[in-house]
């Protein structure tokens, strides 16, 4: 997968686990839901790991290097 590929699909996971964090706050015995954030989570962490390892950090909060801002090294959206 490209960069924007990768990107869209962290979105979708990001998206689908926050709608499961809404619902799991007023259905919190749903085994079922809970499975499937659990693996969702899983998924997105997994694919967050891999996007950061190839094109940097997803926010401003991920920046891991001490050596310099890796943030904005990427381009933005609109450059391409």
């Amino acid at each position: 997968m490209n960069r924007n590929q990768m990107l869209k699909q962290l979105m979708e996971y990001d998206f689908v686990q926050y709608d499961l964090n809404l619902y799991l706050d007023t259905h919190p015995e749903d085994q079922k839901a809970l499975k499937i954030f659990e693996s969702v989570s899983e998924k997105a962490a997994a694919l967050r790991k891999e996007f950061e390892a190839k094109f940097g950090p997803v926010t401003a909060s991920q920046n891991n290097s001490v050596s310099e801002w890796r943030w904005l090294s990427a381009p933005w959206p609109w450059e391409n």
